[in-house]
């Protein structure tokens, strides 16, 4: 079920290739429409991404006074914890990079959950002027159990299709959260996954496997239309999938 899939031999390769596609999809966002809106993802393969971006090869190609900055999801803690996605961008790449004040739109995650939740839904409908949000770009992980931003198997956020951010309880951390919901990451211009490491090949080759999305797995859900869906994948993370000839 998997379309748009690039393999790369490491994740170095994927890092480099991410970067160059978070560049060209900024430049030409601000180019076409004065500014672009990007959802950052938290993890690790991300924080290598942003700290490939904060190099001075890479400032000096983005209009970072035209980007506006958003989280795909974030836990229920303070902007300067350690656990903090926010935190995690701001350390790799924002705090390198001239981005006024104002182009900078976090999940309260020092907020209860609701109060979060509804606080991130209005920061969505203000900047993107009361429409269904339409980001230029969202980056999304992808969890050993299908999950991904924090849209968890059997949880209220996956159906969700009312709101455009939900709070949400995720079992296996014991931990609250706020997330985008489907209907905005399906509504996105283009959406690109970045899967490391042999601890995904195993949901990866499920999802592939796939003959039509299935909620068990939420980021099978992950259908843009009529954005662009790219899975960016290293050798690893892809090593179930047939091989190519």
């Amino acid at each position: 079920m998997l379309k748009n899939v690039e393999i790369f031999g490491t994740a170095a390769e994927l890092i480099e290739a991410a970067r160059a596609l978070i560049v060209s999809t900024v430049v030409q966002a601000a180019a076409e429409r004065g500014q672009s809106a990007v959802a950052w993802a938290g993890g690790n393969t991300p924080r290598a991404v942003y700290q490939a971006l904060a190099k001075e090869n890479s400032r000096a190609l983005v209009p970072w006074h035209k980007l506006h900055s958003f989280w795909g999801d974030e836990r229920m803690v303070p902007p300067d914890d350690e656990l903090s996605n926010f935190r995690m961008t701001r350390e790799a790449l924002l705090d390198h990079v001239e981005v006024p004040a104002g182009n900078i739109h976090r999940i309260q995650g020092e907020l209860p959950p609701a109060e979060a939740a509804q606080a991130y839904r209005d920061e969505l409908q203000h900047y993107f002027e009361n429409h269904i949000p339409a980001f230029d770009l969202i980056l999304l992980g992808l969890g050993a159990d299908g999950h991904t931003a924090s849209l968890f198997p059997g949880t209220s956020a996956v159906l969700e299709n009312m709101h455009t951010a939900a709070a949400v309880f995720a079992p296996a951390m014991q931990q609250w959260r706020v997330t985008l919901t489907l209907p905005v990451i399906n509504r996105a211009r283009r959406v690109v996954f970045l899967v490391v490491g042999k601890s995904k090949a195993d949901i990866v080759a499920t999802l592939s496997n796939l003959r039509q999305p299935e909620a068990k797995w939420p980021a099978a859900l992950v259908q843009p239309q009529p954005g662009e869906l790219l899975w960016l994948l290293d050798a690893e993370a892809a090593s179930l999938l047939p091989q190519r000839t």
